[in-house]
């Protein structure tokens, strides 16, 4: 295996992994704190760094339909939320302009916004 290169973000409001503390998120890049995941309480950022995306899978969710990827940390391997890909109905969209750049992190938020 090479060199494991990770992103530092600067500041002192950083999100980072529980399990080994790898930055992944800015306060800055918050989107909201409503959802609600498998483990307790989510967060959905806009950005996200030092993570990797697992495999799509298509789940229903209370709002429909999803295409989704688990995403984990890039040092630990520990499973730090999910990744929307894919909303079959279009309305339900978790995006203000992008559906798959949004990350949602097991720390928490959801909003729904109907594409234009």
């Amino acid at each position: 295996m090479g060199k494991l290169f990770l992103e530092y973000l600067e500041g002192s409001n950083v999100y980072t992994c529980r399990k080994c503390r790898a930055h992944l998120s800015k306060y800055s890049e918050l989107i909201s704190k409503g959802f609600r995941g498998r483990t307790g309480k989510a967060y959905l950022f806009n950005f996200v760094v030092n993570i990797k995306a697992g495999p799509a899978q298509e789940k229903m969710l209370m709002t429909g339909r999803h295409t989704t990827r688990d995403i984990f940390c890039k040092v630990c391997q520990s499973n730090v939320g999910w990744k929307y890909e894919h909303a079959v109905n279009d309305c339900l969209l978790y995006t203000s302009d992008a559906a798959d750049d949004l990350l949602c992190v097991d720390l928490g938020g959801r909003r729904i916004i109907k594409k234009k």
